[in-house]
Formats: C-alpha cells, sequence, structure tokens
C-alpha cells in the first residue's frame, strides 16, 4: 500500500521545519515546497531522510506548479504568512485537485474567505480543508468547543491568550503588520459576523493563578469569530491578547535568532463560556508556541491521510472536524501543553 505523500508549503521557515520533523517522525513521506529551490535542496539535506523527502518550486502566482503540488500531494499543510498574501491560491487549488488541506492562518478575512469560495468546490472534489489549525486560532477554537461542549443556548464566550516571551518570524511580522493596520475587524455578536471598524480598547482577563489578571488588547484579530460558531451556540464572542506580548524589546527585532531562542515561550489560553449568569471555564499552558502550532497541524493531517479524519468533506473549523477535548487530549500527550477542563483532571496531573 502506497504510504500518504505530505506536502509542506512555506517548508524552510520555522513553523515548515517544526512540521516536517514532526511528519518524519511519525515515518511519513514529505514534499518540501515554496519558491526558493535552494532553500528546499537545502533542507532536505539537512533532513536527512534519503527518498522519504523530495522537493519542488512552486511559487504562489504560478498556477500550474501549485496544481502539480496538489495532484502529487495527498495531504498539504500550508506554513507560509502572511495568508492575506498566499492562502487564496493554494487554498483554491488544493480544492480543485482534492488535496486535502491545513493551514496555519490566524487571519480572520483569509479564513472566512476560505469557508466562502471554495466550500462548494472542496465538498465537489472530496477535500477536507481546515483553515487556521494553529496556535492562535486553532486552539482556542478547539478549546472553545471542549469547554462549551453540552451546554445549548450561550450567551457570551471570552477568549483569552497570555503569551510571553514571543519572538516573530518574518511571516509573523508580516501578518501582524497587516492585522492591527486593518481598519475593517471581523467581530461575533448578537448571533452574526460582523464586519466594520472597531476601536481597540484595554481589558483586564482573569487568568487561574500563578498567571493572575493581565491586561489585555480586545479586540484581538483572529479566526475563532468565524469558526467557533460553526459547531458551538453561542451569541457573541469576545476575542483577547495579553498587551504585554509586544510590548517586549525583541519581539518585532527577532527575525534571525535560533530556534531554540524562539521556542522560549511560555503561552496560556484561556476559555470563558457564560451562559445565563454562570460560567464555566477551561484553559490549556505550555511552552513553545511554534511548537504547539506544529503538532496541531500534523496530528490532523495524519489522522485525515489515515481514515481518520471528519465523516464530511469541505472546508471545516477544527472544532467540527474533530470532537474537541479527545483532540486536545492527544497534543497533550505528545507534549503541547496542559489542558484543565471544567471538573476535569490534567492527564499530566
Amino acid at each position: 500500500m502506497t504510504k500518504p505523500l505530505f506536502a509542506i508549503y512555506g517548508a524552510y521557515g520555522h513553523t515548515g521545519r517544526l512540521v516536517a520533523a514532526e511528519l518524519l517522525a511519525r515515518d511519513a513521506e514529505l514534499l518540501l515546497v515554496g519558491r526558493d529551490a535552494a532553500a528546499l535542496d537545502a533542507m532536505a539535506g539537512e533532513l536527512d531522510a534519503g527518498e522519504r523527502v523530495r522537493t519542488r518550486t512552486a511559487p504562489v502566482d504560478d498556477p500550474a506548479a501549485l496544481r502539480d503540488v496538489m495532484t502529487a500531494a495527498d495531504v498539504l499543510i500550508q506554513c507560509a504568512g502572511p495568508f492575506a498574501v498566499t492562502g487564496a491560491p493554494l487554498a483554491t487549488a488544493a480544492a480543485e485537485a482534492g488535496c486535502h488541506y491545513i493551514d496555519h492562518a490566524l487571519e480572520p478575512h483569509h479564513v472566512k474567505a476560505v469557508f466562502d469560495t471554495v466550500q462548494a468546490t472542496a465538498q465537489r472534489t472530496g477535500a477536507v480543508m481546515i483553515p487556521s489549525l494553529s496556535f492562535y486560532g486553532g486552539l482556542g477554537d478547539l478549546l472553545a468547543g471542549a469547554v462549551a461542549d453540552g451546554i445549548p443556548g450561550i450567551d457570551r464566550i471570552v477568549l483569552a491568550y497570555a503569551v510571553d516571551g514571543w519572538r516573530l518570524t518574518t511571516g509573523a511580522k508580516n501578518t501582524a503588520t497587516l492585522l492591527f493596520a486593518a481598519t475593517e475587524r471581523l467581530t461575533y455578536s448578537d448571533g452574526a459576523l460582523h464586519a466594520g471598524y472597531i476601536e481597540p480598547r484595554n481589558a483586564v482577563f482573569p487568568f487561574p493563578p500563578p498567571l493572575g489578571p493581565r491586561t489585555m488588547i480586545a479586540p484581538f484579530p483572529s479566526s475563532e469569530v468565524v469558526t467557533v460558531p460553526r459547531h458551538v451556540p453561542v451569541r457573541n464572542i469576545d476575542l483577547m491578547l495579553s498587551a504585554s506580548t509586544f510590548e517586549a524589546e525583541d519581539a518585532f527585532e527577532s527575525e534571525d535568532i535560533d530556534a531554540r531562542e524562539r521556542s522560549a515561550t511560555d503561552f496560556t489560553v484561556a476559555v470563558q463560556v457564560m451562559r445565563e449568569g454562570d460560567s464555566v471555564a477551561g484553559q490549556l499552558t505550555g511552552h513553545d508556541l511554534w511548537r504547539a502550532a506544529a503538532l496541531a497541524s500534523v496530528e490532523a493531517a495524519v489522522r485525515i491521510a489515515e481514515g481518520r479524519g471528519p465523516a464530511k468533506t469541505g472546508v471545516l473549523a477544527p472544532g467540527e472536524a474533530f470532537a474537541a477535548e479527545p483532540f486536545l487530549r492527544a497534543l497533550e500527550r505528545r507534549g503541547a501543553f496542559t489542558l484543565t477542563l471544567p471538573g476535569k483532571e490534567s492527564e499530566h496531573a
């Protein structure tokens, strides 16, 4: 039986390298894809995995090259941001070729566009497409689904990220610049998605000890406003990011640091689910958000390739494609984070 082929777009970036290493650890066969042939060949040599690793050059503005990649691969993991630039060509090519697709986007406009533009095509060709299965966006979506499981008629979900020591790559830096300069934000309130200018504000979120209350940026422009309502019955969603995340002196000046330094992050993702005056909460805490993101996308890609993916095809939210708590528990067992859900102990306890 032929092994599935996993294509990684943006393979020689930091996230792409982590994805490649994790897939090789699971004995997968890889197709490294990007626009720089020399960088791809150098990476293949570094991985030193022989015939298990191939390379192919495919710029985002070359539809024929992208089509060849999607025809050859069983699953594509898209790691090259900003997705406002790279997202549409790759998602379109994957949907048309019936290639399963996962991306690391957090940009809500891109995620909404994938649902709006390629849903019918993906359903017709049999592709499973999961945008935003990464740290920002994906883990929040899954955590919201796990905490809210079985709760009807939710008034509000507050989803808060506290991140210390985040050092942005070139792609992340470009993404952050575009996101915070955007004047049209997507928000979710009164049971509907809205687009328009929103004045950013500071808020305080009561993270559990030992973290404690943190000053937050709100609203944080992430994709949960698009994805969470697809599988959780909620009327309002608030997204927040710790203000200190971008106050670190070298957060935006860290493009050339090594992988060990870049891994030195601490994070907490917390969810409050509110209904009729009551609330329940859950969180996940860990180190190295980049590795957590890579583990999430690889876990999904492997499940899909092995026939353990969602029962339906088309574009799906992370928590729509997979049962949220079991998926998060699988990542916890691989060391991505520690998960705490209401009334349940972490498997690391």
